[in-house]
């Protein structure tokens, strides 16, 4: 599992509940703050078209599973614990929040449209969604900001050396300090000269230091929402209003369910209904007493009406949209299989090349890289070569 989705957001809002149907694990769920204090890992799974059908073949996966020709492959889902107002400040869980938050590559934000829970996580009615993207973005702007600050004292105080040469860029000083985010100087440059800001601290105002801390979080910890509890009438105004308000246009925005997804998944397991996650319908196939069949006819019009219940689609949203990832398939361009076709898949960066999926699989498969072969098209494939979504290769190596 090479990626670390982050489950965030305020106490009370589904967050447990969200991750237990993402991963069918069995994490305590409440209606009332801190159900969850440490963080809960569990192992959810983006869904690709397997590309056995293709070639004939029936795959045998290694990791995760095959159903109805997607392939589920896992990624590893954190559900964080410690969101509250102050959390930056270091209130209530705040640094362990933001030190397990850092370890996750992109985030999902688990918002209750229905707006049945305050700021607090308390019960409530008629409230704002928007407080509550609004409050998560502030924490993590101010927590950047925090760090930035740390990095533009530090470049201030050096002492830059009688020539020219000698002097080291803002630009390094503040990816320095930020590291721990995955940036990097020319990333922090680039950022810098888009918001139209000189490479000189001493010419920026305390809004142009704001401005560029949340444009490097933006960038280095990208978000979906999730709107969750979409099965209630409130939360599909709340939905409406909020995706046509250009103030939130910057942001992906999934309607969700998890009591559905949740729902199907147990019924599945038990045989009573028969459902692939992500799709848009199920069937029955078990017996159920009447109040059970009147409430999946429920689940069965909510999926019809935003093509399923949104727990997958978050996290597919969150791996191959926001941060641009994509699956490959090491493959046999011969047919022939050592240890059984299609056994494995792997989430790669959107820049990736036929190289650096050699060394994902092994570093003496890397290190011995001769050449990949496209098994579709069976063309060779150069080390520089940056694959495609769903791409099956080959690796030819000395290794």
């Amino acid at each position: 599992m090479s990626y670390t989705i982050g489950l965030v957001g305020k106490p009370s809002v589904g967050k447990s509940s969200f991750f237990n149907a993402a991963t069918m694990n069995d994490v305590p769920e409440g209606a009332y703050p801190f159900t969850t204090i440490d963080p809960s890992i569990g192992e959810a799974y983006v869904g690709v078209d397997c590309p056995a059908p293709e070639f004939e073949e029936t795959c045998e996966p290694n990791h995760g599973f095959c159903r109805d020709d997607t392939r589920f492959v896992p990624v590893k889902l954190v559900d964080v614990a410690g969101l509250i107002p102050g959390a930056h400040e270091g209130k209530g869980l705040g640094n362990q929040f933001l030190s397990d938050l850092n370890e996750a590559d992109v985030l999902v934000h688990v918002v209750d449209f229905s707006g049945e829970t305050d700021i607090e996580g308390e019960p409530t009615e008629g409230h704002d969604p928007r407080e509550d993207i609004d409050f998560l973005e502030n924490e993590l702007d101010q927590w950047y900001l925090d760090i930035l600050e740390k990095g533009i004292e530090k470049f201030e105080s050096m002492y830059q050396g009688p020539n020219p040469g000698d002097e080291v860029g803002v630009e390094e000083v503040l990816a320095e300090q930020m590291s721990a985010f995955r940036t990097n100087k020319d990333e922090i440059k680039q950022v810098v000269l888009s918001l139209d800001l000189e490479l000189d601290p001493e010419t920026w105002d305390d809004g142009d230091r704001f401005d560029l801390a949340r444009e490097i979080r933006k960038r280095t910890k990208p978000m979906v929402i999730a709107a969750n509890k979409m099965d209630t009438p409130a939360a599909r105004e709340n939905y409406e209003a909020i995706t046509s308000d250009p103030e939130y246009e910057h942001l992906t925005v999934v309607p969700a369910s998890a009591h559905a997804e949740g729902s199907l998944k147990k019924a599945d397991e038990a045989g009573v209904v028969d459902y692939t996650p992500g799709d848009d319908d199920f069937e029955i196939v078990g017996d159920v007493s009447d109040e059970q069949a009147q409430g999946l006819e429920t689940i069965r019009e909510f999926v019809a009406d935003y093509g399923g219940t949104g727990v997958q689609s978050v996290i597919e949203a969150a791996l191959f949209e926001e941060l641009d990832a994509k699956a490959v398939f090491p493959g046999s361009a011969s047919g022939s299989w050592s240890k059984g076709p299609f056994r494995d898949c792997f989430v790669l960066p959107d820049h990736a090349t036929a190289e650096d999926f050699a060394y994902t699989l092994h570093s003496d498969i890397g290190d011995g890289f001769l050449h990949g072969i496209d098994c579709r098209s069976g063309r060779q494939v150069g080390a520089d070569s940056v694959l495609e979504h769903r791409d099956v290769v080959e690796i030819v190596t000395t290794g």
